[in-house]
């Protein structure tokens, strides 16, 4: 069975015909309401998502019979193809731990967005506390010993345990688990101009095996 026909899908006449022309697959879809609902910076449950969804889309995933009813498994099956590798390795985590962008889906979200949403949705992503915790995360890296080594132009000089420090990682934190975390402070700064490139050089080392 195709991703696309996960069981039965009720659709808003004309939200469907207008987000067909814009391009978007179902698993897109969520993708971009993991970023709508903060997924870039932290682990976003399956409900908000789907909450976010219906208001990009409306009616697109919610029950034929039940118009009013978000189909919470359909939405929970597109997130589930969004990691996929076939279509894309959107997203990281599952329904019980919540759902985050990779790297890609952060890029596609980005070049995506304004599509998807309009100018005051887009304008809302952000509340004022993530704000404020992304300005938290900018000062406390940039004070990090392993970014003033980075910035003396000392890279041989910092050691492992300074880059986990940047990404609150220890020993015990492992695997997929390691990968989250990296991810999570990678999409928040990566694309900062003042330490960027530090945060993607620091992933490239904290994610390497020893």
């Amino acid at each position: 069975m195709p991703s696309n026909q996960h069981g039965s899908i009720a659709c808003n006449r004309h939200a469907w015909t207008s987000l067909m022309k814009r391009g978007f697959k179902n698993h897109e879809l969520v993708t971009l309401a993991v970023f709508f609902a903060g997924g870039d910076a932290r682990q976003v449950d399956t409900e908000d998502v789907a909450v976010k969804v219906n208001e990009l889309a409306p009616g697109r995933f919610t029950w034929r019979k039940y118009r009013d009813q978000i189909n919470i498994e359909i939405v929970r099956a597109f997130l589930s193809d969004a990691k996929k590798k076939k279509y894309g390795s959107l997203l990281l985590g599952t329904g019980t731990t919540g759902w985050q962008l990779t790297d890609v889906g952060l890029r596609f979200a980005q070049a995506n967005s304004y599509r998807a949403a309009t100018p005051a949705q887009q304008a809302q992503r952000l509340s004022k506390d993530e704000r404020r915790r992304r300005s938290h995360e900018l000062g406390r890296v940039a004070a990090s010993d392993a970014f003033q080594k980075y910035a003396a132009g000392q890279r041989r000089q910092i050691t492992r345990r300074e880059i986990e420090s940047v990404f609150r990682l220890d020993d015990y934190v492992v695997g997929e688990a390691r990968i989250k975390k990296v991810q999570r402070l990678l999409n928040v700064l990566g694309d900062d101009d003042e330490v960027g490139d530090a945060v993607r050089f620091f992933a490239l080392l904290a994610t390497r095996e020893q």
